[in-house]
């Protein structure tokens, strides 16, 4: 294994290439672009870390490739190594005490956001052209976020995650982190409609839509107890040394009793039928993607407790609808990243990532506009 060096922001736990079969056929959509991968995602003959060097260690090395890595190299691209994540996918702040913080490119002074960190640095990085991570309750996004690129969690169930270490399945997506520069390599459909934004709603349109704080709280409760069942018995015989926030995390779900879970299934089916019957086909929600800049590096477990509160009553929205979501960059304000999200019904991927491109060069000009005026 070649570990990662003081060259790459601190994004890979490991190098090496896979690229496409010498006889591949040419002018493939993805061509000669690199991309990296979460090391979640099993790649044959590499051991799957998890992030956490105790799970490396317990686990022998996969004996088969994850179909989406595949189905990138299959497009063209070359796959040049696995990318540091958060413990077990278990927190959104990209901090790992075992392999490292990577650097977030764009504010070096603030965390990178994870689980997806080191997925987010290399591109942000321009180290890559394209990564790609998964998104549970935030995981892609809120990296995607702070370090100021695209980041697309897809609607839950159209993306494979065969190959994949499951967090929480019925949350668990496989998502793309990119640079602006390679948004256009993954669409080839023309927008079939501009849509129709929800930014500002009445009241009738939202009375359907439970609060958010219990959007959220449901969210956690589910993925505390589809955490437990996927690795509580590893937890527990093992007995990890699991770093700070991430213990107290894991400890908290393996304590789950899983009471409350037929509430949390209706609030979810209640909302999923309340954003359906507001979007329709072609509408989309505006939300901002995290509740503000990213946070220092080694701030203090409670405030980042807070914050992380903060972010999942936003975060849960996709998670808990299965909805599709995109982070868009819009630039940078006082040096630090700032961007929005949009949100379309389950299904309307290939809708939202083609307005999302259509819409970016004006939604960054007048986000540039509106930050003139306010100086």
């Amino acid at each position: 294994m070649e570990v990662k060096g003081d060259d790459d922001y601190g994004a890979f736990i490991e190098r090496f290439e896979l690229r496409p079969p010498p006889h591949s056929p040419p002018h493939q959509p993805l061509q000669g672009l690199t991309f990296a991968v979460k090391d979640i995602f099993d790649i044959s003959g590499h051991v799957t870390g998890f992030g956490s060097p105790e799970w490396a260690r317990t686990h022998r090395p996969a004996t088969s490739t994850s179909p989406v890595v595949l189905a990138a190299i299959d497009a063209g691209a070359i796959c040049v190594g696995k990318t540091v994540m958060d413990e077990m996918a278990y927190s959104i702040n990209g901090e790992n005490v075992h392999y490292g913080t990577p650097t977030n490119p764009c504010a070096p002074d603030r965390v990178p956001g994870g689980s997806s960190s080191g997925s987010a640095v290399a591109v942000a990085a321009k180290l890559v052209d394209f990564s790609l991570g998964t998104d549970t309750g935030g995981s892609v996004r809120v990296p995607a976020a702070y370090c100021g690129i695209f980041g697309f969690r897809p609607s839950h169930g159209i993306i494979s995650t065969t190959n994949v270490i499951p967090m929480a399945q019925s949350f668990d997506t496989v998502g793309d982190i990119i640079n602006h520069e390679n948004l256009g390599d993954y669409i080839h459909h023309k927008v079939p409609s501009l849509g129709k934004f929800m930014s500002n709603t009445s009241e009738n349109q939202t009375s359907g839509i439970p609060s958010l704080a219990a959007i959220s709280h449901s969210m956690r409760l589910l993925q505390r107890s589809e955490f437990k069942a996927n690795h509580g018995e590893w937890v527990n015989t093992i007995k990890p040394n699991l770093g700070p926030g991430i213990s107290e995390r894991v400890s908290e779900a393996l304590s789950e009793t899983c009471e409350n879970i037929e509430w949390c299934c209706a609030m979810r089916t209640e909302l999923h039928a309340a954003l359906c019957a507001l979007l329709e086909d072609h509408g989309v929600l505006a939300i901002p993607t995290v509740p503000g800049p990213p946070p220092k590096l080694r701030v203090e477990a409670h405030t980042l407790e807070l914050y992380r509160a903060r972010a999942f009553s936003l975060l849960s929205i996709a998670g808990m609808s299965r909805f599709c979501q995109i982070n868009i960059p819009l630039g940078m304000r006082d040096n630090l990243p700032v961007s929005v999200s949009l949100l379309a019904r389950h299904g309307a991927d290939h809708f939202l990532l083609n307005l999302a491109q259509a819409l970016y060069p004006t939604l960054k000009e007048q986000a540039s506009i509106a930050w003139e005026l306010g100086n």
